[in-house]
């Protein structure tokens, strides 16, 4: 389904070359100052235009239809809308029946019976994290004092960030893609959120960060670390009466819920699956493994626009627990 939450809930709408994409958001407590202007400052974030980025351009104007009146929230649902108005759909045509490796194009035909929007991906775009960077905005107004910061770990495989451009210069000039970690921390997270077991936030927030397209891995604190470490190793001892820990090495959650340290979370995002490399891949049309060459604007790297994606899903996560 295309909705999330409870205490928060937000839904998604949209393909990448309809006519909009957008949220609505409930679950927002009346009184919270929120104009158009304040999406812009994560909205410019996740703008393309850097190099390795996608060369299509749009506003990405925020259209604020409901839950807001003189200045702040109603208490009723808040809708955000964003036309799209720079699309090229007939790059699209051929994946119909020729559908790209690693990609949602077959699985997409497979579920919806051909019915599916192809053009740019459809529903499946990353065009959507558009949305949900809008509902990451309002989360962290609710969270107030939280302070929710991301950054790029590696690129490629490479970790030096100076080197960062050089490897994404690679990837385009041999027509392929990279990938790469961004690691999340949220400041200020008050002790006791989450529920055990199966609203922990730990799964609650890598439900959202999975949600993300192009994202495969994901791990708290250590994370797969700490299966090569003994316990003398990866335990955090604390050290004063409010949970602050000598380490942090789980991530600030324990047991589900948040111990009052940092949270750390880290995810893995593949390389962009839509390359101009040609590749030997089924046409389903005529039956056979055929070369297909991949038309379209598309980003070399999603890890370079993902960062504030990531942090709107901590965002949101966190405020099913407020």
């Amino acid at each position: 389904m295309n909705s999330f939450g409870t205490n928060f809930r937000i839904s998604l709408f949209g393909e990448s070359h309809g006519e909009a994409v957008g949220v609505v958001m409930d679950g927002i407590a009346p009184g919270i100052p929120l104009s158009e202007a304040d999406f812009l400052p994560d909205l410019d974030r996740r703008r393309s235009g850097a190099r390795g980025t996608t060369p299509r351009k749009e506003s990405d104007t925020p259209h604020l239809l409901s839950g807001v009146f003189n200045g702040y929230t109603t208490g009723a649902p808040v809708a955000v809308l964003f036309y799209n108005e720079n699309t090229r759909s007939g790059d699209y045509r051929n994946l119909v029946t020729h559908p790209r490796p690693s990609h949602a194009d077959w699985v997409a035909v497979q579920k919806f019976k051909g019915f599916n929007d192809y053009r740019g991906g459809g529903h499946f775009s990353g065009r959507l994290t558009l949305a949900l960077v809008t509902a990451g905005v309002v989360a962290k107004k609710m969270l107030g004092a939280v302070k929710i910061e991301s950054r790029i770990l590696e690129i490629g495989g490479c970790a030096d960030r100076e080197k960062f451009p050089e490897v994404v210069e690679r990837a385009l000039r041999s027509c392929d893609s990279v990938g790469g970690v961004i690691e999340c921390t949220a400041e200020g997270v008050p002790v006791g959120l989450g529920e055990p077991f199966f609203d922990s936030v730990e799964s609650v927030m890598s439900h959202l960060l999975f949600s993300i397209p192009a994202v495969k891995g994901v791990e708290f604190g250590n994370g797969f670390a700490a299966a090569r470490l003994r316990g003398s190793e990866n335990n955090d001892p604390i050290v004063s009466a409010d949970g602050r820990t000598a380490t942090n090495n789980s991530g600030g959650i324990n047991g589900g819920i948040t111990n009052g340290n940092p949270i750390v979370v880290r995810v893995a995002v593949k390389p962009t699956s839509s390359i101009a490399t040609e590749q030997q891949t089924l046409n389903t049309e005529t039956g056979r493994v055929e070369p297909l060459v991949i038309k379209g604007r598309h980003d070399a790297c999603i890890a370079l626009r993902a960062p504030v994606v990531v942090e709107a899903a901590v965002a949101i996560a966190l405020a099913q627990f407020v």
